[in-house]
């Protein structure tokens, strides 16, 4: 369980979480309690002051002092409250003390706070006041309080309460927070367990494993989509291979056979090996040469990264080096061949740039039929130039269109070699063209022809 993903990152969350509690927690404790400690402070002097207040009040003039009953009601509820109340008069003669009225109950008392207050520190403080009456000094007193501040038996019980509050509110937040954690982590780390699962299933060659994204968070998403992607690529590779399998050993098939059985009538004596049939088995042995070729082609475009050897390239001088090329040709099949345009010069490979065009141009004359048109017209721009090659041929039909570049894939499935090559030519030309930096698209419609079109960067 901890060395999963999930739960490291259930232990992270949770230790960020209970941080965070511990933190808020401790920062509450010490900002209430400090709040507190003042409030009662500033308490504590309150009462004294209302003690004071309350004396100055009940001051009596025809007497000079104080009712006996007055200073007994109101010194023992300041000592239930924890204040001893010592009054003199303006000579110093003491009227009212609450150690001397009841010592056994200041000591109950004074030892209650003690041990209610436990290890905070402070101790009993003894303040004097004045006591004035219109003016004029009419006596004094002296409270004894412990200070700076002292709790009594219902503030100790609140804040008390407070404490044990906050501490389950802690607790609850320890809890939640392992739920929340877990739960998070169970969402983050699900895709993540999914994906591994998928990659381990691609790795033993398992091509058509599927899931589904279940995360809103964009980075799950996109490595969902990037595997899914990825599963998609090398299923389309798979198939690739296999028809490449197939497709080679068809291509070599066919010739070989056509040779074997040649050559056996020969040798067994059925035919003459007259020079027609020599020629035929030449022409079939052309053709694998041909296939192996493009076989090495390939095969060093793909190991050699398409090492190219750029130099400043006229983009109309070279198509139309390339068209007079295929003069013969398109007089034979009576085609009309152009190349317009304006001057585009960008840096290439010459011979390379070269090979594409001559794939484009031999293409257009395969699939246009006799009396047809052919035009290639170069476009410059401020950042590259561009060939756009168009016939007015057969067409390539919409299935067909995404799959024209890849390797061995041609449109004629008869396989007949007088229409078409081994199926590398294009899968070459794109090759070449992105090796510049560019890029190769083409549109056609069945029947009404097809448009090339090559955009290459001027750096």
């Amino acid at each position: 369980m901890l060395n999963t993903l999930r739960g490291q990152m259930t232990l992270t969350i949770l230790a960020v979480l209970l941080l965070t509690v511990a933190l808020i927690g401790c920062f509450s404790y010490w900002y209430i309690t400090h709040t507190f400690e003042n409030y009662i402070s500033r308490q504590g002097r309150e009462r004294s002051e209302s003690i004071v207040v309350d004396l100055e009040n009940r001051y009596e003039t025809a007497s000079g002092g104080w009712s006996a009953d007055f200073l007994h009601m109101l010194g023992m509820y300041s000592l239930y409250d924890g204040y001893i109340l010592r009054v003199t008069d303006v000579g110093g003669k003491v009227i009212w003390d609450a150690e001397n009225h009841d010592m056994a109950l200041c000591g109950q008392i004074m030892g209650e706070i003690s041990a209610r207050m436990g290890d905070k520190s402070g101790g009993f403080e003894k303040h004097n006041y004045k006591i004035m009456y219109d003016g004029q000094l009419v006596g004094a007193a002296s409270i004894t309080y412990y200070g700076p501040f002292f709790y009594t038996e219902n503030d100790y019980l609140f804040i008390k309460t407070l404490n044990g509050a906050t501490i389950v509110i802690s607790l609850l937040s320890v809890v939640l927070a392992f739920i929340v954690g877990n739960l998070l982590a169970r969402r983050i780390s699900g895709p993540v367990t999914s994906t591994a699962n998928a990659a381990g299933q691609i790795a033993h060659g398992n091509y058509n494993v599927a899931f589904e994204n279940t995360s809103n968070i964009q980075e799950l998403k996109e490595m969902v989509s990037a595997v899914t992607e990825l599963v998609i690529s090398l299923r389309e590779q798979e198939n690739l291979r296999k028809r490449l399998t197939s497709d080679v050993a068809h291509e070599l098939r066919t010739p070989l056979a056509a040779v074997a059985s040649h050559l056996e009538a020969m040798i067994d004596g059925v035919w003459e090996p007259t020079p027609d049939r020599l020629e035929s088995c030449r022409e079939e042995v052309v053709r694998i040469a041909s296939l192996v070729k493009d076989l090495q082609q390939l095969a060093r475009i793909d190991s050699e990264n398409l090492k190219l050897d750029k130099t400043g390239t006229d983009l109309r001088e070279l198509t139309q080096s390339v068209a007079r090329t295929f003069e013969a040709v398109s007089v034979k099949k009576d085609l009309s061949v152009s190349v317009d345009g304006t001057s585009s010069v960008v840096r290439a490979d010459k011979d390379r740039l070269s090979q594409v065009i001559t794939n484009l141009i031999s293409n257009a004359i395969k699939y246009t039929p006799e009396h047809g048109s052919i035009s290639a017209t170069i476009t410059d721009t401020e950042n590259a130039g561009i060939i756009k090659i168009c016939d007015n041929g057969i067409g390539i039909a919409p299935e067909e269109l995404p799959f024209i570049f890849e390797r061995f894939y041609r449109t004629d499935k008869s396989r007949d070699r007088k229409t078409g090559g081994a199926g590398v030519g294009l899968t070459i030309a794109k090759s070449i063209v992105e090796a510049h930096g560019g890029t190769i698209d083409v549109s056609s419609k069945l029947g009404a022809g097809s448009q090339f079109v090559v955009t290459l960067p001027k750096v």
